[in-house]
């Protein structure tokens, strides 16, 4: 299993007590009634004991957690939706700081803009901003938080029109290591919002996130097809086609899975957030050039549905590893690479190869991201539901993330492993440097280091 947080400490029933008597929200320590479900976390592997867990109902909340963690010298966890791939939402021995509770949003339709605290999932936004005709770049699977999300970068189905879920951040508003609430905007703590778009969670915990809205829906085109498993180099090579003239209303993802059979496909799928009719003519040169699907699910859906259609593949409770790695091309060898790779692909369990076309408005944006001039990423998801399929699993995903390390320009913050901080140089790149002089201002002693870890400059 993946690598465990060490106890540094036990944390005494009286002070546990006094926690409560201060909090609005609830406590959990372990064997309370509550304890076992709210200490589970999406992503199976990270199956940890914290000392405790506090439910944070407000930042009031988030603040007496946090100090009560810090005088202790206990690890510090920040849970918002849950759906961290890495496990960092959770620790041994230490105190998750709960966000759940916290999922208020809030609309203002005229000025376009959401207000979110950060145990929202990026479900509770879309039903929200939808009621007005109006939505911002989040995930594609509607369970996910929207803080982990969004710190992290936030990939998704209007990012090539829109830019990336930190790219449509107006303001954040963060808990400091030593207990402050800050405004962090374009006009506040400038180098603070220039962290947290992209950088993680490595600078305090965001209590809430004003977003950007945009006119999107109610009907879009969307959804998937899918093709034979021998069509595969014949699908990537029409997907590649498709993205060089692809407009920025266009979001495309391949991929080499499995269909609800669990036999071995190549799929296409897609978002259009123009006019749904304008979408088919894209979709179709696709069809033209590999031959009839076998499942063809493309066609105008609502956003809701097209946020929501991924939710059953990726449930609370299974087991992952993903590694994942930016491109500048879908080359012939890369695509040969992945054909290759696609071959162990049978579920269950559950191996996965999804290219996800980035560029358009993503390379615009500002902020701690660092890979916004690539022109796709490739997410390697190892998915399982029997413990015996994990060495087997993993074994694939880093066997492939090797075979493509020769033409990756580096990994997605919020896909790569804890892997003691393996990751870090290439995830964010020539960011690094600046990202560790903020950390040493708000953070230097390293109280947020369940994460994709910066350390503090000096």
């Amino acid at each position: 299993m993946m690598k465990n947080v060490s106890d540094t400490g036990r944390v005494g029933a009286s002070d546990i007590g006094a926690l409560r008597a201060a909090m609005r929200g609830e406590v959990l320590a372990p064997d309370e009634p509550g304890y076992d479900d709210a200490r589970r976390v999406w992503n199976a592997t990270a199956d940890r004991r914290p000392g405790l867990i506090a439910r944070c109902a407000d930042v009031s909340d988030v603040q007496r957690a946090l100090g009560f963690a810090v005088e202790r010298d206990l690890p510090v966890a920040v849970r918002g939706g849950g759906h961290s791939v890495a496990g960092f939402s959770t620790c041994d021995g230490g105190v998750v700081v709960d966000l759940g509770p916290m999922r208020a949003v809030s609309v203002d339709a005229v000025a376009r803009v959401a207000r979110v605290e950060a145990g929202a999932t990026g479900a509770d936004v879309d039903r929200a901003t939808q009621e007005h005709g109006l939505a911002t770049t989040l995930g594609i699977v509607s369970t996910t938080g929207i803080a982990g999300l969004t710190l992290g970068g936030g990939i998704g189905w209007l990012m090539r029109k829109h830019g990336l879920a930190c790219d449509n951040l107006l303001s954040v508003d963060l808990v400091t290591a030593d207990g402050r609430l800050v405004t962090a905007s374009a006009d506040e703590n400038q180098d603070l919002f220039w962290a947290v778009k992209g950088g993680g969670g490595n600078f305090g915990i965001v209590t809430s996130f004003e977003y950007r809205l945009h006119p999107v829906g109610p009907t879009v085109y969307g959804g998937s097809m899918a093709f034979a498993r021998e069509h595969r180099r014949a699908v990537l090579e029409a997907y590649r086609e498709l993205t060089r003239g692809a407009p920025d209303d266009l979001t495309t993802y391949a991929a080499m899975t499995a269909g609800p059979d669990g036999a071995p496909v190549a799929a296409v799928a897609a978002c259009y957030a123009g006019d749904p009719a304008d979408g088919a003519r894209l979709l179709d040169p696709i069809k033209a050039a590999v031959g009839e699907p076998l499942l063809d699910g493309l066609g105008p859906l609502t956003y809701l549905e097209q946020q929501s259609r991924m939710d059953a593949a990726y449930p609370r409770g299974q087991y992952h590893y993903w590694r994942s790695c930016f491109l500048d091309d879908l080359t012939d060898p890369v695509i040969d690479v992945l054909v290759d790779c696609a071959s162990d692909i049978q579920a269950p369990p559950a191996l996965e190869l999804i290219v996800e076309h980035m560029g358009g408005a993503i390379a615009a944006g500002d902020g701690a991201f660092a890979h916004r001039e690539a022109s796709f990423d490739v997410l390697i998801a190892a998915n399982w539901i029997e413990p015996a399929d994990e060495d087997r699993c993993v074994a694939w995903a880093r066997s492939t993330a090797a075979a493509l390390e020769p033409y990756s320009r580096g990994g997605y913050v919020n896909y790569e492993p804890d892997a003691d901080g393996a990751h870090v140089p290439a995830s964010f790149g020539d960011r690094l440097a600046r990202l560790a002089a903020v950390k040493s201002h708000y953070d230097p002693r390293n109280v947020f280091r369940l994460n994709q870890n910066v350390a503090p400059a000096g």
